[in-house]
């Protein structure tokens, strides 16, 4: 005979409860004698886990509709390590091409450019890729209430033929049920990470194709600039909450993409661009960053949440709202560490956009060359950010800020400036080259610690409870700083020729050099400001902090 499944009474159901009682005491249990060996997770789950696991089996609803605990299986060991590599390959790509923007700027600029009302006018086309740059971080500012408002995102539809079939099995008297719909939750974090690697992406595709320097403002500054923001933020945000003893060190080896990304985009691009030109260099760079794009959407993911909890990370590691609280913002530490992240950004630009044309049109190197010292930088700052890292977590995360972002001044001072009674009146002098190779080494070497280690100092002056809200709005004003520094420098640079008037432009790059370590210099000082005032507020002072 066919077993007729009937529903379950209530002393069933009484007596199932009990020895799912039981199994929940012995899971604990065992659970709990495991976890020293385990990655910890499953001594957190709750009775309210296997409970829901038991009911889904035997085909009952839950009980409760409230939602349940789970904690995030970004937790274990083994995806700290996706997380790691992932965040790399993104920083490599989206850090990477930001970096070598210089090559893009010195070829529109020069007779070989394809955009016909660019040649010599560095302000504006400089601006192109501040605006690309600058939008990567400010736009955060939309990206993080994105994040909140798309975090429970259900999909669901209805199969009619399911229905069918569950009539027709009734009818001939079988009680098993199929369920007539279907709900999937999609991942926000997983989908905005895809989303944003896409735009980004045709920025670079449709820029490939641009004729006038609108053209590039369009695609290559503000279609780039918010899809690289919506790529690079989600996975950014979410990651210092995955480490805490070991946070400076993993987060320096997530950010040292960004040196290796340089490194290798400067090469891969100079040769694109002598072998098949601009327009196929973009679109190359475009497809293979799109790649890439989907397999970090594949491993990042939204924490799952509990009741009253934000996703992604905000319920235990950021707040749930976008914005800092009222009394947290009247805080000096949080005005003086904004000025210090606008100023940074704004000069941290500087010898990134201007490295190359200084090396042709000062130095009057090659253009092979000139992209060699961007690798050489960006490789430099690479290292240095694991190694930044590294010292943070022993010597503390805020006094290895205050001395790289006062090192990075003092590098650009003494080692970019270029005196003009110098003897090389043609401008490739050994004494300057050699003096510059000493500027892009060191200066990689100092200014690669403020970006490693900025939102592990957040996390540590503001606490953990208000690092998101805190990192989004630093972040913006971040964006803000890249968009005008380089501009900037352009306006006072002026527009010229290469080649021609070499101790005029020596002069007007020494102005620039000035104006940056200037930047730099304030950035330090309010860095130290914050330092003293994050121990004031604490009550103590901490040597290591």
């Amino acid at each position: 005979m066919n077993d007729v499944q009937r529903p379950a009474t209530h002393e069933e159901f009484e007596l199932q409860a009990s020895q799912l009682g039981v199994m929940t005491t012995r899971t604990r249990t065992t659970t709990t004698s495991n976890s020293d060996a385990g990655d910890g997770l499953q001594a957190n789950r709750s009775d309210a886990d296997v409970l829901q696991n038991s009911e889904r089996e035997s085909g009952r609803p839950s009980p409760s509709s409230s939602p349940v605990p789970v904690p995030p299986e970004a937790a274990t060991r083994s995806y700290q390590i996706k997380l790691v590599l992932a965040g790399s390959l993104m920083i490599f790509h989206i850090i990477g091409i930001n970096q070598v923007y210089g090559i893009f700027q010195e070829f529109y600029t020069s007779s070989r450019t394809n955009i016909s009302d660019a040649q010599g006018q560095d302000a504006l086309v400089s601006l192109v890729g501040s605006i690309g740059t600058g939008l990567t971080w400010s736009g955060c500012i939309f990206v993080s209430p994105l994040l909140d408002k798309t975090k429970n995102l259900n999909w669901s539809w209805s199969w009619d033929w399911r229905r069918r079939r569950r009539t027709e099995r009734t009818a001939s008297g079988s009680a098993r049920r199929t369920q007539s719909s279907r709900n999937i939750t999609i991942d926000n974090v997983k989908l905005i990470t895809l989303v944003g690697a896409l735009i980004m992406s045709m920025g670079l595709v449709f820029a490939s194709f641009a004729t006038k320097l609108w053209h590039l403002y369009l695609t290559q500054a503000l279609l780039y600039g918010l899809g690289s923001s919506m790529y690079y933020y989600p996975l950014m945000t979410l990651a210092p909450t995955y480490f805490d003893r070991h946070r400076g060190f993993a987060m320096g080896l997530i950010l040292a993409g960004s040196g290796v990304g340089g490194l290798v985009m400067a090469l891969v691009l100079q040769n694109l661009l002598d072998r098949y030109g601009i327009g196929w260099a973009l679109r190359i760079l475009g497809v293979w960053n799109f790649v890439v794009g989907v397999g970090v959407a594949a491993v990042v993911r939204g924490q799952r949440q509990s009741s009253g909890e934000s996703v992604n990370g905000s319920g235990n590691g950021g707040g749930g709202s976008s914005m800092p609280n009222k009394s947290l913002m009247r805080r000096g530490t949080f005005w003086y560490q904004s000025f210090a992240a606008f100023l940074q950004a704004g000069g941290n630009v500087v010898p990134l956009y201007y490295m190359s044309s200084y090396a042709v049109s000062v130095l009057l190197l090659p253009q092979s060359t000139s992209s060699l010292f961007v690798s050489i930088n960006s490789g430099v700052n690479s290292v240095s950010r694991i190694l930044m890292g590294i010292l943070a977590d022993h010597i503390g995360r805020q006094n290895t800020l205050v001395a790289g972002t006062f090192l990075s001044s003092l590098s650009v001072f003494a080692l970019w400036y270029s005196p003009t009674t110098s003897s090389s009146s043609s401008g490739g002098g050994g004494s300057d080259v050699n003096r510059f190779i000493a500027f892009v080494v060191m200066y990689g070497i100092y200014a690669g610690g403020y970006n490693a280690l900025l939102p592990t100092t957040i996390m540590e002056v503001y606490g953990v409870e208000n690092y998101k809200s805190v990192n989004s709005v630093m972040y913006f004003i971040r964006g803000l700083g890249s968009i005008f520094g380089a501009p900037v420098a352009g306006v006072i640079l002026g527009s010229h020729k290469r080649g021609g008037g070499v101790e005029f432009l020596r002069k007007k790059y020494n102005d620039v050099v000035v104006y940056d370590g200037v930047l730099l210099m304030a950035a330090a000082v309010c860095v130290v400001y914050v330092r003293w005032l994050d121990a004031r507020d604490k009550g103590r002072w901490r040597w290591k902090a």
